[in-house]
């Protein structure tokens, strides 16, 4: 802030999730913002040829942003490439635009999450080293949920809590935990995963193939909850390939 207006701010660390056309000239820009949160922007002028925005909006590239106003859509000020961030390509492009769909559609707009933001941070740079992305999108989806309150229990069973058995078979009850698994047919409940699954998840441990396939379709399981009945775009990308 500058001058003591509390409505002015600036060179704040930021990603842009996303941005669309608005009005002849100017773009829309949904920001993640780390000491604000998701932020909605509009940069004046910015699809003008000439304008010196054009080259520096752009999405997995870390900003300074500056900007004022008080109404729900602000203006944007100034932004400043921070460098040291690679191009994302292939599939960890497709990842990349998958992480960003989970910020549009579930982190609150103006609800700052620091701890999310560095995360993310990390997490495309990840995806910019790695070939094995499925690991990396489980850590990101475990923190967004508990950063958004709906921590995913590993580590004991809902309820009884008691510790998870490796040899034991589990499913999820949503918004308590694992339960021992029935054997019966409960439709709509979670897949069954291992003991040994849910372990490795709370280690941060995917290396073994049986946890990395379970870990996904639990994760799937409950982020689909929390979207409810609009299903992610860039999911069914990476469903079609065949590969996350």
């Amino acid at each position: 802030m500058t001058g003591g207006d509390r409505n002015r701010h600036e060179d704040q660390p930021a990603f842009i999730l996303h941005s669309y056309a608005y009005r002849e000239t100017s773009l829309v820009l949904e920001t993640f913002i780390r000491n604000f949160g998701r932020v909605p922007l509009v940069a004046r002028g910015a699809r003008r040829p000439k304008s010196a925005l054009r080259g520096v909006l752009l999405p997995f590239q870390p900003l300074l942003l500056s900007w004022f106003g008080k109404s729900e859509l602000r203006t944007l000020h100034r932004a400043e490439w921070q460098g040291g961030a690679g191009q994302l390509a292939g599939l960890g492009l497709i990842c990349g635009f998958y992480l960003n769909e989970l910020l549009l559609r579930l982190l609150p707009r103006d609800d700052p999450h620091e701890g999310l933001f560095d995360h993310y941070r990390e997490t495309l740079q990840g995806l910019g080293r790695q070939q094995d992305y499925g690991p990396t999108l489980r850590r990101f989806e475990i923190l967004l949920l508990k950063e958004l309150g709906y921590a995913v229990i590993l580590e004991h069973e809902a309820g009884s809590k008691a510790p998870i058995r490796e040899d034991r078979l589990y499913t999820y009850a949503l918004e308590h935990g694992p339960v021992p698994a029935s054997g019966a047919d409960t439709g709509g409940a979670s897949p069954e995963v291992s003991g040994k699954t849910l372990l490795d998840m709370a280690a941060g441990d995917y290396s073994a193939p049986g946890t990395q396939h379970q870990a996904k379709g639990l994760m799937r399981y409950l982020i689909g909850h929390y979207l409810g009945d609009q299903p992610l775009h860039t999911r069914q990308m990476l469903k079609d390939l065949h590969q996350l």
